[in-house]
């Protein structure tokens, strides 16, 4: 376990996580706000493979977590905590049935602490405007927005947010 809250979990991501990474990953929903790109079941069960390989790097900057939900121990989501130049930035991603139950809120509002006990300076997050939801969770947990732009990946208006701890 790398931290918890409440209602949840933080902890390495396992093989038997696969499926459901993958139920979470291919699901337009929930990657509208990302990438967009829906994988095959093979590029997300390497892609698995490949983050809990990095688990072991030495210099590792790239941090996705499972987050699994404690009443029954179900992978809910990830929690991405990764080097973006010189900024740490943050990033969730939950499946589309977990949504609207702040669990959102909650994961952010605990790694910001996490952050802090780890001597995480400053998040960032980049979010893309038309994901109301975040926009609303990151202001409501005092972050700052410091530059509009267009989304390289998938051409959206997105704002990068950043918090000082």
């Amino acid at each position: 376990m790398i931290f918890e809250t409440e209602r949840l979990i933080v902890r390495k991501l396992i093989l038997n996580d696969v499926n459901s990474f993958h139920e979470m990953q291919s699901n337009p929903n929930v990657m509208r706000f990302a990438d967009g790109e829906i994988k095959i079941f093979d590029e997300h069960s390497k892609e698995v493979s490949d983050l809990i390989q990095k688990y072991t790097f030495e210099n590792n900057d790239f941090w996705i977590y499972a987050i699994e939900r404690k009443l029954d121990s179900k992978f809910m989501g990830t929690l991405a905590l990764v080097k973006d130049g010189i900024d740490d930035e943050i990033g969730y991603r939950f499946l589309e049935k977990y949504w609207n139950h702040g669990y959102g809120f909650e994961i952010c509002g605990a790694t910001i602490e996490y952050s802090r006990q780890t001597g995480i300076k400053k998040l960032v997050g980049y979010v893309v405007d038309e994901n109301i939801a975040s926009v609303k969770i990151l202001e409501r947990l005092n972050f700052k927005v410091v530059k509009r732009m267009i989304s390289e990946t998938i051409q959206l208006p997105e704002t990068k947010y950043e918090l000082e701890l």
